[in-house]
């Protein structure tokens, strides 16, 4: 694990939730914001998983405000948590890349209770590694204008996933 590079990807999306002009931080909040909160990095919440490719098709994907929509499924990873195994459903981020929408035990606990994200880069053989360390927030955590997809059901983990972004809490 590379946690100089985790640490300057937090310290970079802070900066982008500070200043960026597409920050989903409302204007009102950035004055006092010192920061998301994170489950300390390790190495326990890198994980291998086994990448399936998939023909995209749309799929719909409940939402923040309570409707489904539509978004594209590129595939399924494979991979064991404690004793289970997952098959994740993986979608399209709509920038050119891959990402697994998921609920785990901290939901709703220590973490946003509709979920939150993890990017993933398959490599050309389908192996995968799932970094929950990079897991983050979906932008509606940060202002209900956003309607955000949640996991679908298949994406519920039983585990709890200590790592990644914890719940926000605006400042005030």
């Amino acid at each position: 694990m590379d946690i100089d590079r985790l640490l300057t990807e937090r310290s970079e999306r802070d900066d982008f939730l500070i200043e960026h002009y597409s920050s989903p931080l409302p204007e009102e909040h950035r004055a006092d914001f010192s920061g998301l909160d994170y489950f300390p990095p390790g190495d326990t919440w890198e994980l291998n998983g086994s990448y399936e490719r998939a023909a995209p098709r749309k799929v719909a994907v409940p939402s923040s405000i309570g409707v489904e929509s539509s978004y594209t499924m590129l595939g399924v990873v494979a991979l064991s948590i404690g004793d289970s195994d997952y098959r994740l459903t993986v979608l399209d981020d709509g920038d050119g890349g891959a990402f697994i929408p998921f609920r785990d035990g901290t939901s709703g606990v220590e973490t946003y209770a509709g979920g939150r994200y993890v990017g993933i880069d398959p490599d050309a053989a389908g192996e995968v590694i799932v970094d929950f360390n990079t897991a983050q927030n979906p932008w509606c955590v940060y202002d209900e204008e956003f309607t955000c997809p949640l996991p679908p059901a298949e994406n519920w983990i039983a585990e709890p996933i200590p790592a990644g972004a914890k719940a926000y809490e605006p400042p005030g």
